[in-house]
């Protein structure tokens, strides 16, 4: 069961300096929080990348498949406690939890693939464009999934 205890955010929001953004902070939150550890999530990724690309020197295939998995560790433990708070019961409820964060998480690489696939492979549209096009659904999806199936609150919590 998660309690309503005050986190580091909800305290630094608390303080005098802040107070005129804190109705903002509490009616948006979740969002928030979703954005500022989508955005570590990215460095996580693009810094563990650039390690085993550039330092390592595994190859860029390899290094980036290294860094989707630090990345998506990195998502599910901030989304888990900062963004959705959840608690389950036992070892195998977590691993189940963390199963369904990973498999929304290749869902929506699915889906970003695909659309690279159609709109740059096939239809020849810029690839930047899309890139960035699909980005924008992959945040939108990857917050849905987390919240309607990964880390969705029981009607008793």
């Amino acid at each position: 069961m998660i309690t309503d205890k005050p986190d580091i955010f909800d305290r630094i929001m608390s303080l005098k300096i802040f107070k005129w953004a804190n109705p903002f902070y509490t009616k948006y939150k979740e969002v928030l929080m979703y954005l500022l550890f989508g955005g570590l999530t990215t460095l996580v990724s693009v810094g563990v990348f650039a390690l085993f690309e550039s330092h390592f020197g595994l190859n860029e295939h390899i290094s980036n498949v290294i860094s989707w998995l630090t990345a998506v560790l990195f998502a599910f433990v901030t989304n888990r406690i900062w963004v959705f708070p959840t608690k389950t019961k036992g070892f195998a409820a977590f691993i189940f939890q963390m199963a369904k964060f990973y498999g929304g998480r290749l869902f929506t690489l699915g889906v970003e693939e695909l659309m690279l696939f159609v709109f740059v492979t096939k239809l020849q549209i810029n690839a930047v464009l899309i890139k960035l096009i699909a980005q924008v659904v992959v945040v939108i999806l990857n917050f849905v999934i987390s919240k309607l199936f990964v880390f969705k609150k029981n009607k008793n919590s």
